[in-house]
């Protein structure tokens, strides 16, 4: 499983991750900070990746356009 970090939580986390989570990544390293919600949530679906993030913005775009792919 990739997990993609959104802004909010720190691309320092990343290399922690590495070891569990192989090929993880943060949006800001994904070329994506000015990217909005659905931008980051496209580019997940598109590359493989679980968002992981601290705010509910993701959760409700899943209540309206259903679960991401995992």
């Amino acid at each position: 499983m990739k997990l993609l970090l959104d802004e909010n939580l720190s691309r320092r986390l990343v290399p922690f991750l590495q070891h569990d989570f192989p090929a993880s990544s943060q949006v800001v390293l994904e070329g994506l900070e000015s990217g909005s919600d659905t931008d980051v949530w496209n580019h997940a679906k598109k590359h493989g990746f679980v968002i992981v993030t601290r705010d509910a913005d993701f959760q409700e775009l899943s209540l309206v356009w259903g679960p991401p792919h995992k």
